[in-house]
């Protein structure tokens, strides 16, 4: 399998294996007009098996919002065909709108304006509280 370097854009690698699609849906990346490739399976000495997605455009990328989905992700700016810089991730200690409350007498489901906020709660086992309500949510691996 051959696939092109980019010269400028986004390289998201050390995806967990299977997490490329969820990356691809929340950045809207069909709603690009430019090369999008999607490397599944990749095999890692790291990782065992990995996921990689490259964009062949420049992108603001959220990435506290990738932190969250998967915080092994390093994120490669690339300017000129070369590497400009690397992102490490972490997971984001404020989500703000990427997750919603499960809590049916939670406000921000009675509230649709209401924006969902949850905080880092357990860095190592990955759950956020609501900010309102204190209902936990786990983030799904």
């Amino acid at each position: 399998m051959n696939i092109d370097s980019i010269l400028n854009g986004v390289v998201l690698d050390h995806i967990k294996a299977g997490k490329s699609m969820d990356i691809y849906r929340y950045l809207k990346l069909d709603e690009l007009d430019c090369c999008v490739a999607i490397i599944k399976n990749v095999r890692s000495g790291k990782q065992g098996k990995k996921d990689i997605i490259k964009i062949d455009s420049p992108l603001d990328v959220d990435l506290e919002v990738l932190g969250y989905i998967d915080p092994e992700i390093t994120v490669n700016i690339i300017r000129d065909g070369k590497r400009l810089r690397k992102e490490k991730l972490s997971p984001p200690q404020k989500l703000v709108n990427v997750i919603h409350c499960k809590n049916p007498r939670c406000i921000t489901v009675a509230e649709s304006g209401l924006d969902a906020i949850f905080l880092l709660n357990d860095v190592e086992k990955h759950t956020y509280r609501c900010a309102y309500c204190e209902t936990e949510k786990k983030r799904k691996n």
